[in-house]
């Protein structure tokens, strides 16, 4: 009875949790010449995009927005707005069972949504904006599944590229290997999951990798291990704006964090507008 009730809270805790890496992940440093502040702009901007913008976002990839654990689609409806304003073709992605079963399992599932999004679209490839979990999901299908051929950006919100403390938290708790929970038990530091995912490239193919981090998430720990090696642009929002205040699940939300999805996805140098709302 007591594990009954205590899951569904650590399924919302993992949620956000999926940020939280290890002490011992080995990542790329920040690219400072591709990251720069913006110019002031008056408090409360919201940043918007011109007629050759948007129309270059309708005519470019299709967007799917990746959930994260215990992430249902409504949730990342305010994202897919901001993107869809922009001119994108959107498509938010729940991950099976909440993204509380076997990663590569709901890899493989997202792996036919993306052959599905393709086909009704008629585009060669699609575009990854992922969360937490999300991230990871992406990545196994990019680089075990033959993805590289059919993504063209991946940004990653939050996702703990290199694992999480909450196992050894359940554990403490004494409730065993994350109270059974799949995911968890993958995202786990050491685990054969994060191992196999992590061995060689960190960045395979042509695909254009991002991936953005907050110093305030709550279960990032340290929160440089939500960046990922071998290349890949990653951006730590308050490096550019240092009173910015985002957590974990704030990433999908953020002003400023979607200035850094918009210029990733345009394949634009990062300049975080620190204003944005």
């Amino acid at each position: 009875m007591l594990l009954r009730k205590i899951v569904p809270v650590l399924a919302v805790t993992v949620a956000a949790v999926l940020a939280a890496p290890t002490t011992a992940a080995v990542a790329a440093p920040d690219r400072p010449a591709a990251i720069a502040h913006t110019a002031p702009a008056p408090a409360g901007e919201r940043v918007t995009s011109t007629a050759a913008e948007i129309a270059a976002a309708a005519a470019g990839n299709p967007v799917i927005v990746v959930g994260g654990l215990s992430g249902i689609a409504s949730a990342y409806g305010p994202l897919a707005s901001r993107l869809r304003v922009d001119g994108y073709r959107v498509w938010v992605y729940q991950l099976p069972n909440l993204g509380l079963g076997d990663i590569p399992t709901s890899a493989r599932a997202f792996s036919s949504f993306v052959g599905q999004v393709r086909a009704s679209t008629g585009a060669a490839k699609v575009d990854v904006v992922a969360h937490s979990e999300g991230g990871l999901v992406s990545r196994y299908f990019i680089k075990n599944l033959g993805g590289t051929s059919s993504i063209g950006r991946y940004v990653s919100l939050g996702t703990p590229q290199y694992g999480t403390y909450v196992a050894n938290i359940v554990k403490f708790l004494g409730l065993g290997s994350c109270a059974g929970i799949v995911a968890c038990q993958q995202m786990s530091i050491g685990s054969s999951f994060l191992t196999g995912l992590n061995s060689g490239d960190d960045t395979p193919g042509t695909v254009r990798w991002t991936a953005v981090r907050t110093i305030q998430d709550e279960l990032v720990r340290p929160v440089d291990n939500a960046k990922l090696a071998d290349g890949a642009t990653n951006v730590l929002i308050q490096s550019a704006c240092p009173l910015r205040v985002v957590g974990h699940l704030g990433l999908v939300l953020d002003g400023t964090t979607y200035t850094v999805i918009r210029q990733a996805l345009r394949d634009q140098p990062i300049r975080p507008n620190c204003f944005a709302l």
